[in-house]
């Protein structure tokens, strides 16, 4: 079965401890940050201890988001980084057009040794979203896009949070589109409300996310729960699962709801998200 992430956990890359814990928190995926969690003069640091930290297969998935495209550090961020085996995946901050990812996906000639990482675009300004479809089908090597919110609700002068949904359901509808997986929600900044994040999620998940970046380990199993299948939704895909094994065709159920192939597949997602391998 195909491992499917659902947490993120964000952590400093200049922080080795922090990484460290990270990496036995749980998380599904940990993501090393060059950019906005990183002090300008601390910058050369973070990459070289996340170079030799990454040096080496590492015990979970480890993606690292590297510094804006459009300033001097992440050439050098990517020339350290694009061919160590601990290195599961980049993220590139602040893509506005697929040239962004054609530039990072064909820096390195195709008969190097090392293939590139997997790429994931962060679209996180208004260019970025008017462009998510053509982001997101940019280049064989794009895996996924996701939000980058804070820096969008501020590009756009947004307050309120639902100022930002149609954006979400844009780059939904994008990766869905390009064949990508759904994207992951952008993190919740605040690491106390617990309660609120919860009910964030029940809105990502209603709007086509799966899964949520982090920035603490006591969000972790907020997420988890959240976009994983309830008892009541599990036991429903398998009584259509059930039915359809029967019947290939269109059929009422005794309860007089109506399947189709449609609701037949999205209740086999719904069953292999619940038996999902951890990555």
């Amino acid at each position: 079965m195909t491992a499917v992430p659902l947490t993120w956990l964000y952590v400093p890359g200049d922080r080795p401890e922090v990484v460290s814990k990270a990496l036995s928190s749980g998380a599904d995926v940990v993501v090393v940050d060059l950019e906005d969690a990183v002090a300008q003069d601390r910058k050369e640091y973070a990459r070289t201890a996340t170079a030799e930290r990454l040096a080496h297969p590492q015990p979970v998935p480890v993606h690292v988001r590297i510094n804006a495209l459009d300033g001097p550090l992440a050439g050098s961020d990517l020339q350290a980084l694009e061919a160590l085996p601990g290195v599961s995946g980049l993220r590139l901050p602040k893509v506005t057009a697929p040239q962004d990812v054609v530039r990072v996906a064909t820096r390195r000639a195709p008969e190097e040794a090392h293939p590139l990482p997997p790429l994931h675009a962060l679209l996180e300004t208004a260019l970025g979203i008017e462009h998510a479809f053509a982001i997101a089908t940019a280049h064989p090597a794009l895996r996924g896009i996701a939000l980058g919110e804070a820096d969008l609700r501020a590009d756009l002068g947004v307050r309120g949070d639902a100022g930002l949904d149609w954006c979400r359901s844009r780059v939904v509808v994008a990766a869905r589109a390009a064949g990508l997986a759904p994207p992951p929600q952008s993190v919740h900044p605040d690491t106390r409300d617990l309660d609120t994040l919860a009910a964030s999620c029940a809105h990502g998940r209603a709007l086509g996310f799966l899964g949520r970046a982090a920035i603490h380990p006591r969000q972790l199993p907020v997420i988890e729960r959240a976009y994983l299948p309830t008892p009541e939704e599990i036991e429903e895909a398998e009584q259509i699962v059930k039915a359809a094994a029967t019947d290939e065709g269109a059929q009422a159920l005794p309860d007089g709801r109506f399947i189709d192939a449609a609701v037949v597949a999205a209740a086999r997602r719904t069953l292999s998200l619940a038996g999902r391998d951890r990555p």
